[in-house]
């Protein structure tokens, strides 16, 4: 445990962080599965709808340093080719 009032200081703000991030990364994972989700389901209407607020989300994810930029482009790459496919 921390002993100092700046360490103490610090886990508090690491650990607020920490739940913040957690809730950013789930967030995303969500989108990604309920876009996913109507994809395959053949909704065309509501993918496209998803695919905008997934890539939001991700972007804000990547911003945060939530997720590293390679990775959120990647998974923008995957939701856009889901959803391309869609014809």
């Amino acid at each position: 445990m921390a002993h100092s009032n700046q360490a103490r200081k610090r886990a508090r703000q690491n650990e607020n962080a920490r739940l913040r991030n957690k809730a950013r990364l789930s967030s995303v994972r969500t989108a990604m599965k309920s876009l996913f989700a109507a994809v395959k389901a053949g909704d065309k209407q509501k993918a496209g709808a998803l695919a905008t607020k997934t890539c939001q989300l991700i972007d804000k994810a990547a911003k945060s340093n939530v997720l590293h930029l390679h990775k959120a482009s990647r998974h923008k790459s995957q939701v856009m080719k889901a959803v391309g496919a869609m014809k």
